[in-house]
């Protein structure tokens, strides 16, 4: 079992690197592959999928997006495969946000998660997951910024704190922006 490799990647496909540790390439799928570059060295955190027919690599960035991952597929009718997706689309803090108020609409919006799963996933890890202290701090940062910048704007704080838990916390502060003002205008 690898807990982490580090190498250089050498390739960047459309779900997937290959990273080069040792003149050894590993196949590693990853949530956003594009976060990668080419001919930089990278730590990569690992989790060893093994099946019948099946050995794939998934790798994180993050220890954080690890322990997420691996909190995902133990839920019933949830696999890597579609657990990857969840954390490329949603922001770690938004996830485990929306398990916790049992937000539905939000775990509904990414591929192949239907009502029931969304249900699954709340009844199998509301009140098990715990955000790190660093990124908490982080994301409250972020989401101050945010909000400072669309009260400049002239909306009102009731209007934003109804937005400001859809936007995707992972992208940069302009794009965070762009995407809470195409909210509000809905």
């Amino acid at each position: 079992m690898f807990d982490y490799i580090i190498g250089k990647v050498t390739d960047i496909k459309n779900n997937s690197i290959v990273l080069e540790n040792n003149e050894i390439g590993y196949l590693i799928y990853v949530s956003n592959p594009y976060s990668y570059e080419i001919d930089i060295k990278t730590k990569v955190y690992i989790y060893e999928h093994i099946r019948e027919e099946e050995d794939s690599l998934y790798g994180f960035k993050t220890m954080e997006e690890k322990e997420l991952f691996l909190k995902l597929i133990n839920v019933k009718g949830l696999g890597p495969k579609m657990a990857l997706p969840m954390l490329a689309t949603g922001s770690i803090s938004g996830i485990i946000d929306a398990i916790e108020r049992e937000n539905i609409l939000y775990l509904k919006k990414f591929p192949k998660i239907g009502e029931k799963l969304a249900r699954q996933i709340i009844l199998d890890l509301k009140g098990k997951l715990v955000l790190s202290k660093d990124i908490d701090n982080n994301v409250n940062k972020n989401e101050e910024e945010l909000i400072e910048a669309l009260l400049a704007l002239g909306y009102k704080e009731k209007e934003i704190k109804k937005v400001i838990t859809l936007v995707n916390k992972d992208n940069s502060l302009e794009e965070q922006i762009k995407e809470a003002l195409k909210l509000l205008l809905k």
